[in-house]
């Protein structure tokens, strides 16, 4: 995806949609020039953010285990856009259509941009800060989601979009909770082996 289509996203959400829909992207191109570089961003920035201000949002974390815990974030992010892909796919049976797996793949997988991105403000030391950031976020996905839809799925009747829309930004919703339950067992399995090699000792 070029930045002029992913700025006429956010800026334009339907005519940005249109667009790369007429771009005719592959899957592979999506997932390893889309996916794979977005989805390094948040893993890359807990270890940055690990790294420059320490205990104060990261405690008892070290590189070596905030690179690990971003490992496994990077390798959960990547497996959840083809399910999703594939749970989309069956919602749009509830919109009486049936989306392809690429146009599926599609919503997954430039959806969550904003929630991608939104891990950048990790290096402003306030959770405020990075509280509002993630709420914005959340409704910048909302809205590619809300306006993606109809126009990947060629969507005429809007009931039905709407409907689709809801059951996506719930099961997303649901996906976005996975990752950080993962994350927070990665966490605190890292945190219970650091705590039992002193007592093995």
């Amino acid at each position: 995806m070029n930045p002029l289509t992913l700025f006429s996203l956010f800026a334009t959400p339907a005519k940005g949609w249109s667009r790369l829909v007429r771009s005719k992207p592959t899957i592979s191109s999506i997932f390893f020039l889309h996916v794979i570089p977005f989805s390094l961003i948040p893993p890359l920035m807990l270890f940055l953010a690990g790294g420059k201000y320490g205990g104060q949002f990261f405690p008892s974390m070290n590189s070596s285990k905030l690179l690990l815990i971003g490992m496994v974030f990077f390798l959960v992010e990547l497996a959840v856009v083809p399910v999703m892909a594939t749970l989309i796919r069956q919602l749009g049976e509830l919109g009486e259509i049936h989306p392809s797996f690429k146009d599926s793949f599609i919503i997954a997988a430039v959806a969550p941009t904003p929630l991608w991105m939104a891990p950048i403000f990790l290096l402003v030391p306030n959770a405020l800060v990075n509280v509002v950031v993630i709420a914005m976020a959340l409704m910048a996905t909302a809205g590619l989601l809300y306006y993606g839809i109809p126009v990947v799925f060629r969507m005429k009747e809007q009931g039905h979009a709407t409907l689709v829309f809801g059951a996506v930004l719930i099961a997303g919703t649901v996906a976005l909770g996975f990752l950080m339950v993962c994350t927070l067992v990665v966490w605190g399995s890292i945190q219970n082996l650091q705590y039992s090699m002193p007592l093995l000792a």
